[in-house]
């Protein structure tokens, strides 16, 4: 059986060029530990400082400014829990939040910190205006991530920003979902602090980052040796920040010609799908206002779980493969969708290996299994 075509990126991605070389090299012969003052130790230190200079070329940041971590959900908590650590006040975050950002939100609850969950509209949108009426005197942290994981909806980030600073507040955006799709700074976004996720743009798994603004504080998680500025203990996973680095390089190299890319063929298996299938295919999420490579579209009269099953060519989902699958979307319910549709949402999510073979292939196999399930009912 041929491999099934892959439209799922923005679960997880291949390896970006050059990223494995350099993990390879950091497993074997140079394995040693960073915290070591001899020549192995030189070697490995030396690896980190290399990727923080890449991870923070990306963000337009300092690589003084960028922490290394295990993963984005980690670097979520950092951030959320850093910042209020033997704090009281107010969190302020959306109603469509990735669960790394809403579970530890949930479990300030419990240390003295009032949580405000802002609405979002059918597109998905927080409403600035929202944000200005629910902060107060103690905000601490405000915390909207920069793109929906699901329907790929954009937020102002820099507006909102804007907002919480003017309110005394810091600013988090989740950019797990960004980084590799669309070119932007720290400083253009105006954010204090910045997820990043290593396998969401070409990195491997176990590995992620925070950008924390030079003068912001922040609490460590974990403590120990004293890793990471002090701020995330533990024997660094050289290999795997080696790998985010390479990453972190490539994407910095070939941002536009991505998003270009991916943009048309989103746009094409849009067309695609409408051409052969009508108004039966609607779009989910903002019509402009959202990531390149991402298409989520509820399609009438199908369940989406029923309708991806039934195609075991074709690797693609029906929202968040964070999410426990207790509700097929609650980031669609959330925007206020009716039952059938986010029952019928399937996200399509593009990346570097995706050709125009790929697209026409899945519109294809979509359609078919649409008219097939039609004809049976």
């Amino acid at each position: 059986m041929d491999r099934p075509t892959y439209l799922d990126h923005n679960a997880t991605t291949s390896l970006a060029p050059g990223a494995l070389e350099v993990m390879t090299r950091y497993l074997t012969t140079e394995f040693g530990n960073p915290s070591s003052a001899h020549f192995y130790g030189d070697a490995a230190r030396q690896a980190i400082a290399t990727a923080r200079a890449h991870v923070a070329a990306l963000l337009g940041a300092s690589p003084a400014e960028i922490v290394f971590t295990g993963c984005g959900s980690e670097s979520n908590a950092l951030a959320l829990s850093g910042v209020t650590a033997g704090r009281t006040g107010q969190v302020i975050t959306q109603a469509t939040e990735h669960p790394a950002v809403m579970q530890n939100c949930q479990a300030l609850t419990g240390q003295g910190i009032c949580v405000t969950v802002l609405p979002v509209d059918s597109y998905g949108l927080v409403d600035p205006a929202d944000l200005k009426a629910a902060l107060t005197p103690d905000t601490l942290l405000v915390s909207v991530m920069h793109a929906n994981n699901e329907t790929g909806t954009i937020q102002p980030i820099a507006e909102l920003a804007t907002l919480a600073h003017d309110a005394g507040a810091l600013f988090h955006t989740d950019a797990a979902q960004t980084l590799g799709k669309l070119p932007f700074t720290v400083d253009e976004l105006d954010v204090d602090l910045l997820t990043v996720a290593g396998h969401k743009f070409g990195g491997p798994k176990g590995v992620g980052a925070l950008y924390i603004r030079n003068g912001v504080t922040v609490r460590p998680v974990i403590h120990g040796g004293g890793q990471e500025h002090g701020m995330r203990s533990g024997t660094e996973n050289v290999a795997g920040i080696a790998g985010l680095g390479a990453a972190a390089e490539h994407v910095t190299q070939t941002i536009g010609e991505r998003q270009a890319r991916f943009t048309a063929l989103r746009d094409e298996l849009h067309r695609l799908l409408v051409a052969d299938l009508g108004d039966r295919v609607r779009l989910n999420g903002h019509p402009q206002r959202r990531l390149p490579n991402t298409l989520n579209v509820s399609i009438t009269g199908t369940v989406g779980t029923d309708l991806l099953a039934a195609l075991p060519q074709l690797a693609a989902s029906t929202g968040s493969a964070c999410h426990d699958g207790s509700i097929s979307s609650p980031v669609l319910a959330a925007m206020g969708l009716d039952a059938d549709r986010v029952a019928g949402a399937i996200r399509l999510s593009l990346g570097r290996s995706t050709s125009e073979a790929d697209i026409r292939l899945a519109a294809n196999m979509l359609a078919t299994a649409v008219r097939t399930a039609t004809n049976s009912s």
